[in-house]
């Protein structure tokens, strides 16, 4: 299966590892930038002569990959998708899957017609602890569900942003909540029944004055369930990140991920008593080298079999898109100073230029 990458940038390595590790051939690499390209290449011991594009539509043409990874900006993930789609090519798209609920429901509905895969690069989902967690909530242990709280602690300096002018930007990026928060923010919909009633959310500039948009944001929703979801983001916490949390309570059980990226089970307690919690806090935990976690080869076994298999994918298109609605409702919510029902029919990063500034 043909593989190329678009993006070569601060994920990329994760991708380039992921597809290597589940035999993908390597076919091309694209990005507007050489010198990302040359040193994935000579850091990842890749083959000199694996082709190297600026021009994604010119490696299109050319290569006519099977799978296409998108990790560029985010402001750019839709127009490429559309177009990967138009040319065939099944696709993983870094988070959020788009910035507009009108690009996000294009790339579904093309990918549709022409029957290619469209995942969304949750790779949390795949963290041994949220499987395990995942498992305990179809079996039904945790009861009636209460409500769910994610809290992402995490810090951003002036380094990081401007090592790409594109973050933090409403055309192109977003702030926490969009950028580092999304990916606890997709947990907490998916584990608390994704459908969602209203919103209520504050987010706010308060240290980074530097870039267009928040760098926190606090959220309440209400799920149709009968539950209730809390979320807390930020990259303001002094002087690095903190930590990345996710709690589950029902009136039955009792659970909470956390370590630097959901990786490990801190608490499990359960009414029904059919498995020692130490035994599951000690079996389901890893220890990654950094935020990013072990998810990513994961995903794309997933996905391949997905192609093989002609089924969606375990974080499809549609998945993309709710978590992405979410921060969407938390902003405009936010802006609006009132609440927000879900489902959204329009909303854009885009709409909150200004936001901070008026």
């Amino acid at each position: 299966m043909k593989f190329a990458l678009i993006g070569c940038g601060r994920i990329s390595p994760n991708h380039i590892v992921a597809a290597v590790k589940n035999e993908l051939e390597i076919a091309a690499l694209c990005d507007t930038e050489a010198a990302n390209m040359t040193d994935k290449v000579k850091k990842l011991k890749l083959h000199a002569d694996i082709p190297c594009y600026s021009d994604y539509k010119v490696m299109l043409s050319e290569i006519k990959p099977d799978l296409v990874a998108i990790a560029t900006e985010s402001g750019k993930h839709a127009q490429i998708a559309l177009d990967c789609i138009k040319e065939g090519c099944n696709l993983i798209i870094e988070k959020p899957i788009a910035l507009s609920l009108t690009d996000a429901d294009a790339i579904i509905a093309k990918a549709k017609e022409k029957n290619v895969k469209v995942c969304a690069c949750h790779q949390n989902r795949f963290n041994k602890s949220i499987q395990k967690i995942r498992e305990a909530m179809e079996m039904g242990r945790f009861g009636k569900l209460l409500y769910g709280a994610a809290h992402i602690r995490w810090t951003r300096d002036y380094e990081y942003y401007s090592r790409a002018k594109w973050r933090g930007t409403w055309a192109q990026d977003g702030g926490a909540l969009m950028n580092q928060c999304i990916h606890d923010i997709d947990l907490l919909r998916w584990m608390m029944g994704d459908e969602i009633i209203e919103v209520v959310g504050f987010t706010d500039r308060l240290k980074h004055d530097y870039i267009e948009a928040e760098d926190m944001g606090i959220a309440l929703i209400r799920f149709k369930n009968g539950s209730y979801g809390i979320i807390e983001g930020t990259t303001d916490v002094y002087p690095r990140n903190l930590e990345e949390n996710l709690y589950i309570f029902g009136d039955k059980g009792t659970v909470k991920a956390g370590g630097e990226s959901v990786n490990i089970i801190e608490e499990w307690r359960f009414s029904d008593y059919i498995d020692i919690p130490e035994e599951v806090i000690k079996a389901y935990q890893e220890v990654p080298p950094n935020i990013y976690g072990y998810g990513h080869s994961k995903l794309y076994k997933d996905v391949i079999e997905a192609i093989i298999e002609d089924r969606p994918p375990f974080v499809d298109a549609e998945a993309g898109k709710r978590a992405m609605e979410l921060v969407l409702a938390i902003y405009q919510s936010a802006a609006t100073g009132k609440k927000v029902q879900l489902p959204m029919k329009e909303c854009a990063t885009t709409d909150f230029i200004d936001r901070f500034y008026q």
